[in-house]
């Protein structure tokens, strides 16, 4: 399943430990790859209240509802590449993956967002 690491292939952080299947590889960058898509789609849904949508609410909700889904795509793009980074590390060096709270934390923000487009959506 997995290469050892050769001693020739440099003393970097990316190379220690034994190089993991390429499968969970790819994996692991088409889930860091998903995160980023997420994060665009959230900064168009910024772009889009702020912006282009006629909206009939006070402009406070729409400033809260579009800088929240800003606010999440700048945690995502945080987050995204530095998870990724970590799990390569323990891919490599055969440890376990810790449980992300990523997902958690965007649920969480997600359905706030939503309460605040439900309340500026009677409220109009």
């Amino acid at each position: 399943m997995s290469a050892p690491a050769s001693p020739a292939s440099g003393g970097g952080r990316g190379s220690e430990g034994a190089e993991p299947d390429y499968r969970f590889t790819l994996a692991n960058e088409r889930t860091f790859l998903a995160w980023i898509r997420t994060a665009l789609a959230l900064i168009a849904g910024s772009v889009a209240v702020l912006h282009l949508v006629p909206l009939d609410w006070a402009p406070v909700m729409r400033m809260v509802v579009g800088l929240a889904l800003a606010g999440l795509a700048v945690v995502i793009s945080v987050h995204a590449p530095l998870r990724w980074i970590r799990v390569q590390r323990a891919m490599r060096l055969q440890r376990s993956l810790s449980l992300s709270v990523l997902p958690v934390v965007i649920a969480v923000g997600v359905a706030l967002v939503c309460v605040v487009v439900l309340l500026g959506t009677y409220q109009s």
